[in-house]
């Protein structure tokens, strides 16, 4: 699982309709990401078109004689299975997972059950729904510890997230789960598992792929912070990340496991926080994301660039998987019977 099959060239020249924006913190980043793919695909040769994730989506969509769609949404609506969702009803075919595994790589709280089910080792941690935050603060530091992560469930790009080193106190971690409240339903309050920032694509095109995993540095923020994420220069990406080569390969095996274990498609990426050698927090798996950027400073595509993929072909090879897969089959309505 360290490099992935070369792509076949897709089909005929493909319309491709690229979806941005919409009423997310991530519509920017996402805007930023669907430019970047829009000329990667024109690049090899097909006829990109960028609509807006609103309400007048579906009426383009239905009259525009797309052959297939690439979601570049990030976040609520494009990332959460609502605009898969749409997609499925207007028998569209498209890129990346379908609504199910969508909903659940972007609802923390619910991917965390399912990997560990699987046997993926995640931080511990807890969900608490909006109610009394000294209550919630207090149940935190009784179960998890001291030392703590408070994020939201359902947002990225490190979007309402505060770390919070030992000794956290009750007062910190309350005014840190009552900012995620204000915009998520559900705050994660997780052990703050100290180490490198280490995130890993997979691609699946006629397998699932592990891409080399990438090590972030961020010299000028306390982690990986939005603004180390998309301000050019702002953060250091390490591709190949320099790890043991065992610990290398469990990056990879983790990787494709959870993209697995969510039951994602075409694409994703893996976000760990990798320890120091004897750490019991070794290899930490904290999230999946779907729909990863696209943007001048994403890591996807520097790892996909890594193992082989630039850009173009990388597109390339996503539309042509996501048009040969055609739209999702459908059984014929079974009369009543009389």
């Amino acid at each position: 699982m360290t490099a992935a099959a070369e792509p076949r060239r897709s089909a005929p020249r493909l319309s491709v309709a690229v979806v941005q924006g919409g009423p997310s913190s991530e519509a920017e980043v996402s805007r930023s990401s669907a430019l970047g793919v829009s000329k990667a695909l024109e690049s090899a040769g097909h006829q990109a078109v960028r609509l807006e994730l609103d309400a007048y989506l579906s009426e383009s969509l239905r009259t525009g004689g797309y052959d297939v769609v690439f979601p570049v949404a990030h976040g609520a609506v494009g990332e959460d299975g609502s605009l898969q969702g749409l997609l499925e009803v207007l028998g569209l075919p498209y890129v990346g997972s379908g609504v199910l595994a969508s909903a659940i790589a972007m609802h923390k709280r619910v991917s965390r059950v399912l990997f560990e089910r699987a046997g993926l080792r995640v931080a511990k941690g807890i969900a608490v729904g909006r109610g009394d935050a000294r209550e919630a603060a207090a149940r935190a530091l009784r179960e998890v510890g001291r030392r703590l992560v408070v994020k939201p469930s359902a947002q990225g790009s490190a979007i309402g997230v505060t770390r919070l080193d030992d000794p956290a106190s009750a007062d910190e971690v309350a005014r840190a789960i009552e900012a995620v409240w204000a915009i998520d339903e559900f705050a994660i309050v997780e052990h703050f598992a100290r180490g490198r920032e280490v995130t890993c694509g997979v691609l699946e095109l006629e397998r699932v792929t592990a891409l080399p995993p990438t090590e972030i540095l961020s010299p000028h923020d306390s982690f990986y912070t939005y603004e180390a994420r998309y301000a050019p220069g702002r953060s250091v990406h390490v591709c190949p990340a320099n790890l043991d080569p065992e610990v290398f390969r469990t990056v990879q095996s983790v990787a494709a496991a959870a993209h697995t274990a969510l039951t994602c498609r075409d694409l994703s990426r893996v976000d760990f926080v990798v320890g120091d050698a004897g750490d019991p927090d070794l290899v930490t798996l904290l999230e999946v994301n779907t729909l990863p950027g696209m943007t001048a400073t994403s890591n996807y595509p520097e790892a996909a660039a890594v193992a082989g993929f630039s850009m173009p072909r990388l597109c390339d090879a996503l539309v042509g998987r996501a048009h040969a897969r055609g739209p999702t089959a459908r059984l014929a309505p079974v009369p009543l019977p009389r």
